[in-house]
């Protein structure tokens, strides 16, 4: 027994594992926050008046009022930001899931750590790096793929609300034919823009939020558009039809910069991948080469030194193919 708690990386594994239970225990066991949930679903079921007050109030108290959550807003230098970017993804991540999920990947790399053979001393900032590391990349990530499904569908969105006020349909009719008619998220967000003038917020101020929830510059435009229309008059559905032309041929100048760049993004996909294969392909033919990369210091200083390369090397390039528009 005695030698089983001498040995410190058993001793990682076992922090490690009973953290990361206690965590999920936190995260998901509070009842009173799935009733909260629960009641917020059935009334948005039934739709109307302060009824939707009631559940996006409900909803956000929800989110706000778990153990963990409570804890990251403490701790956190700008929550605000942090609920934004979660926003952005379409899905109903919390901050304390957030703030679970980070601690669990942090977690599991201060244990990959410890068993690979490294020291000790180099767990725990391991695991802050790559704890915070991670789960904002994949937040990035999400948010990108929802704000990219958006733009994909919102010149659609545009041509039925030119093709409504054209018909004679005021501009906020045509914010519920679209969120009835064009696929999600394009559709979701506008119903929430439907729910949010029903309830007397103005046409713009509802449109600014779900413009701070996408993240996109396609729905600015629409915002800055009707914001200039409503001061200055004139014809809005043709500005719209004007609007709807400049994001068509938005969209097709950013497929093309994404065709003419898909060589330098192969390209970079191949470099950054050929290290593992070779180390893979290594491996196999002499494992006892390739494994005082894991068991000497020396080996150790020559991974942390690659690592550090890769990831410099791996931004430069993903900078170099990456163009705004």
């Amino acid at each position: 027994m005695s030698g089983l708690f001498s040995d410190p990386r058993l001793i990682v594994v076992g922090l490690g594992v009973g953290v990361a239970l206690l965590c999920l225990f936190l995260a998901f066991g509070d009842d009173k926050a799935k009733k909260q949930a629960k009641r917020v679903d059935r009334l948005k079921s039934r739709g109307m008046g302060a009824t939707i007050a009631e559940a996006l109030q409900l909803r956000r108290r929800s989110d706000d009022k778990g153990k963990l959550s409570q804890l990251v807003m403490r701790y956190m230098p700008r929550p605000e930001l942090l609920r934004e970017r979660l926003h952005r993804t379409g899905r109903s991540i919390s901050l304390g899931a957030y703030g679970v999920g980070c601690l669990v990947v942090g977690v599991i790399a201060a244990v990959a750590v410890v068993v690979l053979g490294f020291s000790p001393l180099l767990a725990l900032p391991a695991g802050i790096l790559v704890g915070l590391w991670l789960p904002h990349l994949f937040i990035g990530f999400l948010a990108a793929r929802r704000a990219n499904a958006f733009g994909k569908h919102f010149p659609e969105a545009v041509a039925l609300m030119v093709r409504g006020l054209k018909s004679g349909l005021p501009v906020t009719e045509t914010f519920q034919i679209v969120g009835a008619e064009v696929p999600d998220p394009v559709g979701n967000e506008f119903r929430q823009v439907s729910d949010q003038i029903r309830l007397g917020h103005p046409p713009e101020q509802a449109l600014w939020d779900a413009a701070r929830r996408v993240g996109t510059a396609e729905l600015k435009f629409l915002v800055v558009t009707l914001s200039i229309q409503r001061e200055t008059g004139g014809n809005l559905a043709e500005t719209l039809e004007n609007l709807d032309n400049i994001l068509r041929r938005r969209r097709q100048m950013k497929l093309k910069v994404k065709a003419m760049s898909s060589e330098a993004r192969a390209s970079a996909m191949i470099i950054g991948a050929l290290p593992f294969i070779m180390t893979g392909v290594l491996t196999v033919v002499n494992s006892a080469y390739m494994s005082q990369l894991f068991t000497t210091e020396r080996g150790h200083h020559m991974l942390m030194f690659a690592a550090c390369s890769m990831s410099l090397g791996i931004g430069i390039m993903t900078k170099m193919v990456k163009f705004d528009i």
